[in-house]
């Protein structure tokens, strides 16, 4: 049936594209974009590599509230949420791990050493976000460490106005959330700062939340060079039902914390353009296995990374040649992995060669990381040669004209155990210190079509994994113990198709529809049963529609089926309809509006149908 559907989705966005041909309205246009990847700036058209952009106007759009519900809506990204609002939500991409991904703001690394299930907690309001860049497929050569199977890119505000925004929301489970949003020019800089507040009962026993978030950027000028800075800090206290353990675990509880501010400036001079950036992030997590006797079992782990990253960038006799440095250091206290230290440099280098007129692009390049207490030999020798790891890569473009591209690209990744993997002791899972690296290869061959009002973009990738790290036992009474299970060989492909249109006296509408498909080979194993790899989404379909009706009402369906590599399959359709009027603007979001009954990881059942009520005031 879903792939029924799927067909004729992409029967009438097609059939609607051609007919619209044939009597076009003038349509508003994006100007040529450059990617935020670091190193050399890339417009859409020019990379070779499998890269999608939110855009501010799709995610002012979207039914989604915050960005683990906004990046579900694009295939061949997994977002496992165990609760509402994204409550402790884990990143996979292409069916990789949540330690195999990477979070991003303003191209600053989030990730967290511990484990990554805290790459979610940094993630920042959507009212501040400028777009969002995902990077498919192996970006190890561009970021290193963590971005095993892909990156995630947020962007924030570019572009600071004069403006004060008030927000206030009500809905299902005794939802509250109330916010403003402040943006201010001066002379000689540019102030945005923002305050959130959302709370609930929760939707079940002990899934009640309290999250609070602030976020602040600053442009300013210092002898006529502009330095941006941005400051974000979020806490969440939650009840975790069934999170973590096993569900009958109904009494846990954890808070957390993540902040992060940065600094950073472009410099430009003679063709040279130099990008550096200075950052500290910082997480904290106390876990409680019992909510109301935290002295039967709590955890507290406190980390802390800071980094100075510069990225450089020039043109060449052969075309463009891009190099830089990220130097950073990380702390970990925890009452249960110890105190850890880790000092970590990433350096690389491409060029991209022109070839045929420009209709070849040819991007060789490498990374080389060095960590001081993690060696590619087993028990972790410290040996400077071994504690150097290579990540390889090239990527290979063919432009057959203007709006139409083949590409391909290859390239190496590894990934470290985290200090989780390593070090975690509890009644119900154990580290092990003797884990070896995860390592892979992956390839991928796609094709690119770029018009104006419509694209499409079809890839094939495979990625040939070993010693992957996951949590196993052989009976459901033995605690899950951390190994390199197995060899993973993981195939599947992507299409995703974009058109914007006119239909009848309707303003602008937006079709976005993704299918993703994995095919996972596992090679045998002595082990009954794993938490983590074995559930990818073995398919995916995603679907938006957006129409306006005039300048004042538009509204938004999202559309998401799934199919895990356990067999099951469920759908969840997403409303929004806002209605603007002078300086306010109402919302009505409508979530699961089928009612059904899911989850996606952990057996944590997902809410029912919900709805949000959402009043904007904005004074200019």
């Amino acid at each position: 049936m879903k792939k029924t559907l799927f067909v004729i989705l992409i029967f009438q966005s097609i059939t609607s594209y051609v007919n619209a041909q044939e009597n076009k309205k003038e349509i508003e246009l994006d100007q040529v974009e450059l990617m935020s990847v670091p190193r050399i700036g890339l417009d859409k058209a020019d990379n070779s590599i499998s890269i999608l952009t939110i855009s501010n106007e799709e995610i002012k759009q979207s039914t989604a509230t915050n960005v683990s519900e906004l990046l579900q809506q694009v295939a061949g990204i997994d977002i496992r949420r165990r609760g509402a609002e994204g409550i402790q939500a884990d990143l996979y991409i292409r069916g990789g791990s949540f330690d195999q991904t990477l979070l991003l703001i303003d191209g600053i690394k989030v990730e967290d050493p511990q484990t990554g299930h805290h790459t979610m907690n940094m993630t920042i309001p959507l009212k501040v976000i400028e777009k969002i860049e995902i990077i498919k497929g192996s970006a190890s050569r561009i970021y290193g460490q963590n971005a095993f199977t892909g990156a995630v890119n947020i962007i924030t505000k570019k572009e600071i106005k004069n403006d004060i925004s008030i927000e206030l929301s009500n809905g299902s489970f005794n939802q509250k959330r109330g916010g403003f949003t402040i943006q201010k020019e001066l002379k000689s800089s540019e102030i945005l700062f923002n305050y959130s507040r959302k709370e609930s009962e929760g939707y079940r026993y002990n899934t009640d939340y309290k999250n609070d978030e602030f976020f602040i950027k600053s442009n300013f000028k210092i002898k006529n060079q502009k330095i941006s800075t941005i400051g974000a800090f979020n806490e969440r206290k939650f009840g975790a039902n069934g999170f973590y353990a096993s569900p009958a675990a109904i009494d846990q509880y954890e808070e957390t914390q993540a902040s992060l501010i940065g600094f950073s400036t472009t410099y430009i001079n003679n063709g040279l353009i130099l990008k550096p950036k200075l950052y500290w992030k910082r997480n904290q997590d106390m876990y409680i296995y019992l909510r109301h006797d935290p002295s039967v079992y709590r955890n507290l782990h406190i980390s802390n990374k800071v980094g100075v990253e510069i990225n450089a960038s020039t043109s060449n006799l052969l075309g463009n040649i891009g190099l830089g440095l990220d130097l950073s250091k990380v702390f970990l206290e925890s009452n249960n992995l110890g105190e850890r230290k880790r000092t970590m440099l990433n350096m690389f280098v491409e060029q991209q060669v022109k070839l045929n007129n420009d209709k070849i692009d040819l991007t060789p390049g490498v990374a080389i990381t060095y960590f001081s207490d993690v060696s590619t030999k087993l028990n972790y020798q410290n040996n400077l040669f071994n504690n150097l790891f290579f990540y390889p890569g090239i990527d290979l473009g063919y432009r057959l004209d203007n709006t139409l591209k083949l590409y391909t690209n290859i390239g190496f990744t590894y990934r470290i155990p985290t200090y989780t993997d390593l070090y975690y002791t509890s009644p119900t899972t154990l580290g092990n210190e003797n884990l070896k690296l995860e390592k892979a290869l992956t390839k991928e061959i796609g094709l690119k079509y770029l018009k104006d009002d419509f694209n499409f973009n079809f890839s094939l990738y495979q990625r040939n994994a070993s010693d992957i790290i996951d949590y196993v036992r052989n009976n459901e009474t033995e605690p899950w113990q951390a190994s390199n299970i197995r060899e993973i060989n993981s195939s599947g492909f992507e299409l995703n198709i974009g058109y914007k249109f006119y239909l009848g006296s309707f303003r602008m509408q937006t079709i976005n529809i993704g299918y993703s498909n994995i095919d996972d080979e596992l090679l045998e194993t002595d082990f009954a049963f794993s938490r983590y790899t074995l559930n990818s989404l073995r398919n995916q379909i995603t679907g938006t529609y957006t129409f306006e009706i005039n300048d004042k009402i538009y509204s938004t369906v999202a559309y998401k089926n799934a199919e895990r590599s356990n067999e099951e399959k469920y759908t969840v359709i997403d409303f929004r309809t806002s209605y603007k009027l002078d300086k306010f603007t109402l919302s009505v979001i409508l979530n699961n509006i089928l009612d059904t009954e899911y989850s996606e990881t952990n057996l944590v059942p997902m809410p029912g149908f919900n709805s949000l009520i959402e009043i904007n005031y904005s004074i200019n």
